[in-house]
């Protein structure tokens, strides 16, 4: 291929933003755009066979067919991409490229006839799409075991009370209570699903009111009274008096203050503490500026290390069998987690085994900030 012809090539791939090589037909690389340069890196790409860039079986031999039909055998069709047009083969492929794995969809082409004789092979990463679509079957999966237990169990009751059981009134009444207790665990579980979908629709538009935070956080405590008083716990409150405002969506924010609130009397409760605090962080390194931070510590059984990380991913429980008798959903820390993010905050989780906990949400003290 002539240089003119090469000049053209890269002409070509610098327009297209997915990471793209072209190769003459000895498959040695002509031409790659600044997305391949990106992507594969390790140094000058250009005047190199091409397996020395993509060792990939598949692809090669996609390659190898693209450039002389009449030697190589076509490869057969991918299933689960549409059909390719005369000259062109599309493939999915797990390569490896920037020091990692990525499930990527690769299309080889014959280049245009003005060009010379050679391919195209462009690399569409497809990692973040394998991962949604894996993300969703793993929370379709989570939800339908977490609505099956109940569902089965209340099943059974159900066919107990109408044979069995039908004429025995002290059985019927422990069955109907335990119904009950299903019956509102999965309303918290769809109520919780309904509320994490509306803060994940939200999380990106900040917030655009203003919150008392310390008014608040009152308020807050008062609603908890009764839960704490039958904990047997007296909160211990600090920075709380006075008048701080913030930017913020009260409704959200009390939901982030009672399910903390409320998950450190349900696990730490056996400490016979809680401690909510307020106070002011002059300059916070990650919100860019002052904030104000509430922490709520418990001194109950505390969480291990290992742990820690995924506490707020959806269903993810420490101990499922205590979570799911106190009636936890699994989801609690992950809606606290999107608001907490909507308004541009933080939250950090101290704790270890036998040391009780601390949940700090941090929160910047202006709207220009974070």
């Amino acid at each position: 291929m002539i240089p003119d012809a090469h000049r053209r090539a890269s002409d070509l791939l610098d327009g297209v933003p997915v990471p793209m090589l072209a190769v003459d037909d000895r498959a040695r690389t002509i031409a790659a755009n600044p997305a391949a340069v990106a992507l594969f890196g390790g140094g000058d790409l250009l005047n190199r066979p091409f397996v020395t860039i993509l060792r990939h079986p598949a692809i090669v031999a996609a390659l190898d067919w693209v450039l002389d039909p009449d030697r190589h055998p076509a490869p057969v069709p991918d299933p689960s991409l549409p059909a390719s047009a005369k000259g062109v083969v599309r493939l999915n492929a797990v390569i490896g490229a920037d020091g990692r794995d990525i499930a990527a969809e690769i299309t080889v082409a014959r280049l245009p006839s003005p060009l010379g004789k050679g391919a195209t092979i462009a690399v569409l990463d497809r990692s973040a799409a394998e991962e949604a679509e894996q993300m969703r079957r793993d929370f379709v999966a989570n939800v339908s075991h977490e609505l099956k237990t109940p569902l089965t169990a209340m099943i059974g009751f159900i066919e107990t009370l109408r044979g069995p059981a039908r004429d025995d009134a002290k059985a019927r009444d422990r069955f109907l209570d335990i119904m009950e207790r299903e019956a509102a665990r999965m309303n918290r579980l769809v109520s919780d699903l309904l509320s994490l979908s509306r803060v994940q629709a939200e999380e990106r538009r900040r917030p655009g009111g203003q919150v008392d935070l310390p008014l608040l956080l009152r308020g807050v405590l008062a609603t908890m009274d009764h839960a704490a008083q039958t904990a047997g716990v007296t909160p211990e409150v600090r920075g709380l008096d006075g008048s701080q405002m913030v930017p913020g969506d009260p409704d959200q924010l009390v939901q982030v203050f009672q399910n903390l609130i409320e998950n450190a009397l349900k696990y730490g409760g056996s400490g016979g503490y809680l401690g909510v605090t307020m106070r002011r962080i002059d300059h916070e390194p990650q919100l860019r500026g002052p904030a104000w931070a509430v922490e709520i510590r418990d001194r109950g059984e505390g969480i291990e290390g290992m742990h820690l990380p995924r506490l707020t991913e959806r269903f993810y429980r420490v101990d499922t069998h205590r979570s799911r008798a106190q009636g936890g959903t699994g989801l609690g820390l992950a809606i606290v987690k999107h608001i907490v993010n909507r308004h541009r905050g933080r939250l950090r989780i101290d704790s270890s085994k036998g040391q009780g906990s601390a949940f700090t949400v941090i929160l910047p003290e202006s709207a220009s900030r974070g």
